[in-house]
């Protein structure tokens, strides 16, 4: 399991929806709203 790191909510990177790529690493995200706060500004959250 992967951390979405906006909510902390545990995500399987196998069925998530939304997902980005910072720095070569990968996040995933429980719902388009945190996917959207992370893109917003990844540092804060990478």
């Amino acid at each position: 399991m992967a951390m979405d790191p906006i909510c902390k909510m545990e995500v399987d990177p196998k069925t998530a929806q939304w997902k980005s790529t910072y720095k070569g690493k990968d996040f995933f995200f429980c719902a388009p709203g945190c996917k959207k706060a992370f893109d917003k500004n990844p540092e804060k959250y990478a």
